[in-house]
């Protein structure tokens, strides 16, 4: 298996991923939101606060 980040053989200790750098640059892109499914746009609330 290849990692998703760099493409090296994956380590078993950090799976998917071949190291703990490659791992950590993944977690960075899902917490910028960089990671996202397509979908149509939700509509903005109606609700008075």
């Amino acid at each position: 298996m290849a990692c998703p980040i760099c493409g090296k053989e994956a380590d078993p200790k950090y799976r998917p991923f071949c190291s703990r750098r490659c791992a950590d640059v993944d977690l960075a892109k899902w917490l910028r939101g960089d990671y996202a499914i397509p979908g149509e746009p939700v509509p903005p609330s109606t609700r008075d606060d």
